[in-house]
C-alpha cells in the first residue's frame, strides 16, 4: 500500500468516545439491531467514492458483490476475512471479504453467495442475510460494489470449517468486531482527491493480533458496520 503525497492524519472514529469499556463487547444481537432496517448509511465524513488503489480488482465494469460473514464465539461477533494471494496481479496480499463480479443474470446477493462458496467454502443455505451496507462506487466506473452482512454458524462447529478454495485466496482468518475497535486498532487518513478536496481513508491495524492491515474498500465497509453497531451506545 503506497500512500499518496500530501496525505494528512484524519479524525478519530465516533466510537472512540466510548472508551474500551463500552465497546469491548459486540455480539451478533448488536449487529442484528443495527441492521434491523435492512441497510445502514455511511458514517459522517466517510464518502463512498473510492480510488482505483482502494477497490477490488476491476477487470471490467460489471458490478461486484462481497459477503461480510459474521458468527458468534464466546458471545462475541467475529467477521470472516481473506487475504488475497501474493501472486495476483492486482491487490496482491490485501485483506478482503469473499466476493467478485456479477455473472450475467445474477443479482448482487446471488453473486456474493456464489463467490463466498467458491472462494472459502461458505454454505449458501447456512447464510442468514441481515442487511446491506452502502454500495461503493469509483470515479472511473459507475459500477457499484455491494456488501451484504450475514450471520453464519460458527465454522468448524455449527458449519464446515472455512478454508481457501480458490487460487485468489491465500488465507482465511477471523477477527472479533470488538478487536476492530480496540484502542490503537483504527485510524483515518485524508488522501488528496480530484480538485482541491480530500477523502477519508480508514485503516484497521490488526498487527497486535498477528494479522494484517485492513484498508481500501474492505476498511470502509468495516468502518461503516462497526459505526452502525456502536452508534446506539454513543451519548445523545
Amino acid at each position: 500500500m503506497a500512500r499518496p503525497e500530501g496525505w494528512l492524519p484524519g479524525s478519530p472514529a465516533r466510537w472512540e468516545a466510548l472508551g474500551p469499556g463500552r465497546s469491548r463487547h459486540v455480539g451478533l444481537s448488536d449487529v442484528r439491531r443495527a441492521l434491523a432496517g435492512g441497510a445502514v448509511a455511511s458514517p459522517p465524513g466517510l464518502v463512498s467514492d473510492l480510488g482505483p488503489a482502494e477497490l477490488p480488482p476491476r477487470g471490467d465494469d460489471r458490478p461486484a458483490a462481497v459477503l461480510c460473514l459474521l458468527f458468534e464465539r464466546a458471545e462475541q461477533a467475529h467477521v470472516v476475512l481473506t487475504r488475497r494471494s501474493p501472486h495476483l496481479r492486482y491487490h496482491a496480499g490485501e485483506v478482503s471479504f469473499p466476493g467478485g463480479r456479477l455473472e450475467p443474470g445474477e443479482s448482487p446477493l446471488e453473486a456474493a453467495l456464489r463467490e463466498a462458496e467458491e472462494e472459502i467454502g461458505a454454505v449458501p443455505g447456512a447464510v442468514e442475510v441481515l442487511g446491506e451496507l452502502s454500495p461503493l462506487t469509483t470515479r472511473g466506473s459507475p459500477a457499484p460494489v455491494h456488501c451484504f452482512v450475514a450471520a453464519y454458524p460458527e465454522p468448524g462447529r455449527g458449519a464446515p470449517a472455512l478454508a481457501p478454495r480458490s487460487v485468489e485466496v491465500d488465507r482465511v482468518f477471523t477477527v472479533a468486531l470488538a478487536d476492530l475497535v480496540a484502542p490503537g486498532a483504527f485510524h483515518e487518513e485524508l488522501w488528496p482527491a480530484p480538485g482541491s478536496g480530500r477523502r477519508a481513508v480508514p485503516f484497521f491495524d490488526l498487527s497486535a493480533l498477528g494479522e494484517d492491515v485492513v484498508w481500501g474498500a474492505t476498511g470502509r465497509m468495516l468502518a461503516e458496520l462497526v459505526d452502525a453497531v456502536l452508534a446506539p451506545r454513543l451519548p445523545a
